[in-house]
């Protein structure tokens, strides 16, 4: 369905006319906005039960990794919940995040079936200096890497502690880090990073021509390795044009 709506608003670029401030934009001429151009995608591990699920919109990019019986469910959950609040609109600002993983973590709990999800969210704050705004809870990953230099860790894995649905209190990680066009980010799952390793995804993430063939080469790698548990990456380069 999301395939089918994405290509019928593309054809209707080549018959609209958008209007503008200045007058009419050509038809079929694109309007130029920041946004992130993303690929991602979960290898399947050998395990029966899948446990991961990821979501990538224009501003947004968001993964999540359910533990326990309930896996993918907590993970579903997570990330329904996490769309519904739409934090990519409005004002953008670390706040922002936390109240939507806060609400997350209260859908999550009110399921009464024992369920949690780690979280990985990246927001993109189009201000007159563009940031990522990110939030992190469990063992999962988010990277930034600059145009033309390396990749750096932006969260902590907290593994078996700090995921949406657990008791207690919840305190995600969150931060800004400032964009420049053709920089990247990615985000890597709790089964990606056991898969491959923090110092070969700093390379990879940095390497290859597009999203597309970085992630293409890391799924030739995960291919290699075969890991057990369900693998999802997400690469996202910031454009303005």
């Amino acid at each position: 369905m999301t395939v089918f709506v994405i290509t019928f608003l593309l054809g209707c670029l080549s018959v609209m006319t958008v209007r503008g401030r200045q007058g009419n934009w050509p038809a079929g001429m694109p309007v130029s906005r920041s946004r992130l151009v993303a690929v991602g995608g979960t290898y399947e591990g050998g395990q029966a039960s899948p446990s991961d699920a990821y979501v990538v919109q224009e501003r947004m990019i968001a993964a999540a990794r359910g533990a326990g019986g309930g896996a993918h469910a907590a993970a579903g959950l997570t990330l329904g919940t996490v769309v519904a609040a739409r934090p990519q609109h409005g004002g953008v600002c670390e706040e922002d995040l936390d109240a939507c993983a806060q609400a997350a973590h209260r859908a999550v709990r009110a399921s009464g079936d024992g369920l949690a999800s780690a979280l990985d969210l990246v927001v993109l704050d189009r201000t007159e200096t563009p940031r990522l705004r990110f939030l992190h809870a469990g063992g999962g990953t988010i990277w930034h890497c600059p145009k033309g230099g390396q990749a750096r860790l932006l969260t902590t894995p907290a593994y078996g502690e700090c995921r949406v649905g657990l008791p207690g209190p919840f305190g995600p990680q969150v931060g800004t880090v400032t964009l420049r066009p053709g920089d990247r980010v990615a985000i890597a799952s709790e089964g990606a990073l056991e898969a491959l390793g923090a110092e070969r995804l700093k390379v990879l993430f940095a390497a290859g021509a597009s999203p597309a063939s970085c992630l293409d080469r890391i799924y030739d790698e995960m291919a290699a390795q075969e890991p057990k548990d369900d693998a999802t990456v997400i690469i996202a380069e910031f454009v303005t044009a």
